[in-house]
């Protein structure tokens, strides 16, 4: 029985959600008003996972979360909305400890209620077996591990290899979604500014949330950050990251490689997808000019096409268990055999960087 705590100032909302998991018979679900009936309800019911609001009367929700997150770790799920504010409180969520999130439909909630329900079911059920600590406060505990954490896990899967990369034109593809956020974080300051390949990103989220994401990482990473909406060029020491329920692929023009926004492609189950990001980018690289990078996320976007980039001779890393918020993805590369490296999320940078010439 998963023990599922509600949090939303609005009693058609708590009424609406009771009813959407009365309906599943693995939950067992509670409700608060606000923050502090949240954080008393976080000690006595003790919830599995948590679903809260970010608009509150008295303790908002950041604040609620800055002490869930503190007493008593457990996986949260934010319920936003699609409001320029609520995207940024939703992004600094994630820095805080929040694991993944649901956008709240625009309009009368009740009104849309039968098409969010499955969304928000589907990923409740996955935060319940969310790693809380690999996810709570990662910025701040990845940093204070940088100096010790332990060397790099090789793959048990298939036997290393010595990689030779011609200096030259080359790509790194990072493909994560749930936890995703403060994982990028984690990895991208850890590069420095001159990265000799461009790098980029397929995070599953939607349009609203993607743009904020480049702004914020470009605030803090020595490499520039910019989302991508329509054809861009690939240059050295950027970040290119795929635009929200779009998909994210690299193409050939006469100037060079570009990274382009497409519809998401029905073929593929996530968008951005890890998958056709790969697959694209192959059409027009040497395999052995890129190098994959499959992190934290739910399901197996990515793990297949990643597998084929390595069996061609392309570099592959999967983040280790210990650190992922969800071993979903690179846990499916694994189990494919198609990881180079099985690698801490604090140790990925200086793997990259090793890797790439």
């Amino acid at each position: 029985m998963i023990r599922l705590l509600v949090v939303d100032d609005s009693a058609l909302v708590r009424k609406l959600l009771g009813a959407v998991f009365a309906q599943e018979v693995d939950f067992e679900v509670r409700f608060a008003r606000d923050g502090f009936e949240a954080v008393e309800l976080n000690r006595s019911f003790a919830p599995d996972v948590v679903t809260l609001d970010l608009n509150m009367p008295r303790m908002d929700g950041l604040a609620c979360l800055d002490r869930l997150m503190i007493e008593r770790p457990c996986p949260v799920v934010m319920v936003s909305s699609y409001a320029t504010a609520d995207t940024e409180a939703t992004l600094e969520a994630f820095r805080l400890g929040a694991i993944d999130f649901v956008p709240k439909p625009t309009g009368a909630v009740s009104l849309h209620i039968g098409e969010w329900a499955p969304q928000l079911v589907a990923k409740v059920r996955g935060a319940a077996g969310a790693r809380v600590k690999a996810s709570a406060r990662l910025r701040e505990r990845v940093r204070h591990r940088i100096g010790n954490a332990g060397t790099d896990t090789r793959s048990t899967t298939a036997a290393p290899r010595r990689l030779k990369r011609p200096v030259g034109e080359g790509l790194v593809l990072i493909g994560t979604s749930t936890g995703g956020p403060p994982a990028l974080e984690a990895l991208l300051t850890a590069l420095p500014a001159n990265f000799p390949w461009p790098i980029l990103v397929a995070q599953h989220m939607p349009a609203s949330f993607t743009g904020a994401l480049s702004r914020r990482l470009d605030g803090i990473c020595a490499l520039s950050v910019v989302e991508v909406r329509q054809p861009t060029p690939l240059r050295p020491g950027t970040v290119y990251i795929g635009v929200g329920d779009a998909d994210l692929i690299v193409a050939r023009r006469a100037a060079g490689l570009v990274a382009m926004a497409a519809p998401a492609h029905a073929h593929y189950l996530w968008h951005p997808s890890t998958d056709r990001l790969v697959r694209s980018a192959m059409e027009h690289v040497s395999p052995s000019q890129l190098v994959g990078v499959l992190m934290t996320g739910m399901g197996n976007d990515g793990a297949d096409a990643m597998a084929l980039l390595q069996a061609q001779g392309g570099g592959t890393i999967a983040e280790a268990e210990e650190t992922a918020v969800v071993w979903g993805m690179p846990g499916e590369l694994v189990k494919a055999g198609g990881a180079d490296w099985i690698v801490p999320l604090p140790q990925i940078a200086a793997r990259l960087q090793k890797m790439v010439p």
